[in-house]
């Protein structure tokens, strides 16, 4: 078998098959080298490429998610569409690409908690907000720029933990858990800028997706 070129390539290739091991070997390297074997790659140089530990190798597979929410939907697929279905559709393909692997999901969030992972953990939920944001159509480049990506990173985080841990049929309860978060925060704008007046008070992505970050069940 020939060897991919880079390191990068060679943990782009593994970490789905370690993301499938780890649902029983957790981030680890019994994992790497089960992927390994899988894939017919030398276990050492498998583990070279992960020496990093188990924040390595979750944060290959946050880039596989990228990859694959960005050939799921299109920049082009959300044009015209409001905000909030565009938010939605990315949240949601970004899920799907996980789908399965929840474990594997509820391990990587648990390191991520860690104390000593906040700094990379935080950074990781940043570029996936990003790459929404990108794919969304955003051109901010003042302080919203920042506040969006931040506040959506938070929506993610949340919208996850409740993914991880929903057994209902097609993730029902994750997606009734999305919209309702998403139809019940602009019903309140916009009623509220009914009441105050237009002059006062317009509807705003940065406060709707700043309800959204910390959301009541």
């Amino acid at each position: 078998m020939e060897e991919p070129e880079t390191l990068d390539a060679l943990r782009r290739q593994l970490v789905p098959a370690i993301a499938d091991a780890a649902a029983f070997d957790g981030w680890s390297m019994e994992a790497v080298v089960h992927a390994a074997r899988m894939a017919d790659v030398d276990p050492e140089l498998a583990k070279y490429a992960f020496r990093d530990g188990p924040m390595a190798m979750i944060a290959t597979w946050v880039g596989h998610v990228d990859a694959r929410m960005a050939a799921t939907v299109s920049a082009e697929s959300l044009t015209g569409l409001p905000i909030r279905e565009r938010i939605r559709r990315l949240v949601m393909a970004r899920l799907d690409a996980v789908a399965g692997r929840e474990e594997a999901l509820t391990r990587a969030l648990a390191i991520m908690a860690m104390p000593q992972n906040a700094v990379a953990a935080t950074r990781l939920g940043w570029r996936s907000a990003d790459a929404m944001w990108r794919l969304a159509g955003d051109t901010a480049t003042d302080y919203n720029h920042y506040t969006k990506r931040a506040i959506l990173a938070g929506i993610y985080a949340a919208t996850l933990h409740v993914f991880a841990r929903d057994k209902s049929e097609n993730k029902a309860e994750t997606r009734a858990f999305l919209d309702r978060r998403i139809e019940g925060i602009i019903r309140f704008e916009k009623a509220k800028g009914r009441m105050l007046g237009a002059s006062e008070e317009r509807f705003s992505v940065t406060r709707f997706l700043g309800r959204l970050r910390y959301p009541a069940r």
